[in-house]
């Protein structure tokens, strides 16, 4: 059976942004006429903010937090509890310290069901702040560095570059992968996401469904790019 696998931030909607209406309404019928999962790094209410509860409920399964807090439309399936250690967040903050980038918009630590996500320039900043942050971290691979080195320094630990500004963390394993445990061996999988790259949030699933060749995964570009790809599934 075909099914229809999605990351939200940057691959549905514009990165941190509400989605675009005509793109919705087009994305609701496919919803009803195709099994839809979203897996996404932000936790629940953050994702709704962004598609709204028509399409978070349309939604066959949703994976929030990398697919550590799952949810059914508005029935709460599981959760993992799992919180970071001083060790690693003491680590964090120093590197925090260390960035020569100026800006410290606040909240530089965001904890979420079995994740941390890690930002030098905070999930409190504005869009000006992002997009100069963005533009620093394409020249200097700041985030790439971090979390290399963080890879390095705590092996039972896993630091993914996630969305345009932060870092997500979880304990080795608990990433977009693990939500394979759900799908049936005979399902064809067709998964979208726009951080497929080397060390983005998206490439442990990607790369998960290929080598066991149980389907299709697409690395897209902007939420434009999604819906001219899904035209080629619409009846």
């Amino acid at each position: 059976m075909k099914k229809f696998i999605f990351d939200v931030d940057g691959t549905i909607t514009p990165s941190r942004k509400m989605m675009d209406l005509t793109f919705k309404k087009f994305f609701k019928e496919f919803c009803k006429n195709n099994q839809v999962y979203l897996v996404t790094g932000s936790d629940k209410k953050k994702t709704v903010e962004q598609i709204g509860e028509d399409v978070y409920n349309l939604a066959h399964t949703v994976y929030n937090c990398n697919g550590n807090d799952v949810w059914q439309g508005k029935k709460h399936v599981r959760v993992n509890d799992w919180w970071l250690k001083d060790k690693p967040h003491e680590w964090l903050s120093k590197q925090l310290t260390m960035s020569d980038f100026p800006v410290r918009a606040g909240l530089h630590f965001e904890h979420r069901p079995g994740m941390v996500n890690f930002s030098i320039v905070g999930r409190n900043a504005n869009q000006t702040e992002r997009a100069h942050y963005v533009k620093w971290d394409k020249e200097r691979d700041e985030r790439k560095n971090i979390a290399e080195t963080f890879n390095y320094m705590f092996p039972t630990l896993e630091a993914k570059v996630g969305g345009e500004t932060g870092i997500d963390i979880s304990m080795k394993g608990m990433d977009k992968s693990q939500i394979l445990k759900d799908f049936f061996d005979n399902d064809v999988l067709y998964f979208f996401g726009d951080a497929m790259h080397d060390g983005g949030n998206d490439q442990p699933l990607a790369k998960a469904i290929v080598d066991s060749n149980r389907g299709f995964v697409y690395n897209i570009q902007n939420w434009q790019n999604t819906w001219k790809l899904l035209e080629d599934y619409v009846d």
